[in-house]
């Protein structure tokens, strides 16, 4: 299925369920792209070991496809200062779950407790914040499946810009009640919100 090497089959058969999925991801190291930005297919993800959020993301979609679940994948947008967030959707009955790679604490993996996407898109909200301690998060997109895709994308050596594109511009939904002004977190909040996994030379590493 996909094309995929023996090996790569055998790492997607043993994932059968989304905890193993993340289990496995957060085993892979953060793509700090440091060659310019990148948007790897699974294959590469899985030959280089490291993955950022949205490939991340796109290689959970893979492999709950291959074990015939729905590819969906979550946008959450966030204002000009502050960068941009994805996960993979998955459901446990009519509850909704993410798997989710972050180099932060805060934007992690959901259990499947939600009863809507917009439920647990606002679990991100009060904890997605800046530097400045302004929380950003702005929108959330519908679910995006990949199917319409084909499988070609899984084992890609190219960069899945039309995947990314086109999840930047499909529908979103705002956040904010028009004219609210927000409280900015506190410092113990901040603090929190620095703690990192992974650690790089590079100033991105505090933005992914």
């Amino acid at each position: 299925m996909f094309s995929l090497s023996k090996q790569e089959e055998k790492i997607f058969r043993r994932l059968d369920k989304p905890k193993k999925i993340q289990d496995f991801l957060d085993t892979l190291s953060i793509n700090f792209e440091p060659k310019g930005d990148t948007c790897s297919s699974p294959r590469v993800v899985l030959k280089r070991k490291s993955a950022h959020c949205i490939e991340a993301a796109i290689f959970a979609a893979a492999v709950m496809t291959y074990h015939r679940q729905y590819p969906l994948l979550l946008d959450l947008k966030a204002n000009t200062r502050d960068y941009d967030h994805v996960v993979c959707l998955f459901k446990s009955g009519k509850y909704y779950g993410a798997i989710s790679k972050s180099n932060h604490v805060t934007l992690r993996y959901r259990e499947p407790v939600y009863t809507s996407v917009r439920e647990l898109a606002m679990s991100y909200f009060h904890e997605y914040i800046n530097d400045a301690g302004e929380k950003t998060l702005r929108s959330f997109s519908k679910p995006h499946s990949l199917k319409k895709y084909g499988t070609e994308w899984v084992t890609s050596a190219d960069d899945l810009w039309e995947i990314a594109n086109e999840l930047d511009e499909i529908k979103h939904f705002n956040i904010l009640p028009k004219g609210l002004r927000l409280r900015k977190a506190d410092k113990i909040e901040l603090s929190a919100g620095k703690l990192i996994e992974w650690k790089s030379s590079s100033k991105k590493s505090a933005k992914i």
